[in-house]
């Protein structure tokens, strides 16, 4: 290969994002992988008094007090069950660790830029203002959360008042 090629080819790839990708009752979301720090199972958590619902509590990951976040109420799920398969992924927003709670993380995915479409304005479970985009790949459809935006909102400052 010439030269020209292997920058063309480094340029391509370095338009790609690998998506950690978690599910949410029926719907398939994704994540940026730069933000996760690690998954974990799920563990009883120390229940904070006057936390809104979706705040859990927090658990203490080596030294560190985590806020833990059930996104499955933020969004309005009906049905929320702690189960085998129930999970904790740990990421990393703005210099503060938050372990989101999800029904349960399937795989990796790198996607192009040409696989991901606008986030539509209506018909998903939570406010576009959340969302990054729609991943389309074959048969399968991603829910890219904006990870930066959900956990930055106003009533996530909650979540670090939570924390202290």
């Amino acid at each position: 290969m010439n030269q020209t090629t292997d920058a063309a080819l480094t340029a391509a790839e370095a338009h790609n994002r690998e998506f950690l990708v978690f599910s949410l009752g029926e719907e398939e979301y994704a994540v940026d992988i730069l933000k996760v720090q690690e998954i974990r199972g799920y563990e009883n958590v120390t229940r904070i008094a006057n936390a809104p619902d979706f705040i859990k509590g927090v658990t203490n990951l080596r030294g560190v007090i985590v806020p833990i976040v059930d996104l499955r109420i933020k969004f309005h799920l009906d049905k929320v069950e702690y189960g085998g398969q129930t999970v904790v992924i740990v990421v990393n927003v703005e210099d503060r660790v938050v372990g989101i709670v999800v029904d349960g993380v399937s795989d990796v995915m790198t996607l192009s830029p040409d696989q991901i479409k606008p986030a539509p304005e209506f018909g998903v479970t939570l406010s576009s203002d959340f969302l990054s985009g729609l991943g389309s790949l074959e048969d399968r459809m991603l829910v890219i959360v904006d990870i930066d935006k959900l956990l930055t909102s106003d009533e996530m400052e909650l979540v670090e008042r939570v924390a202290e």
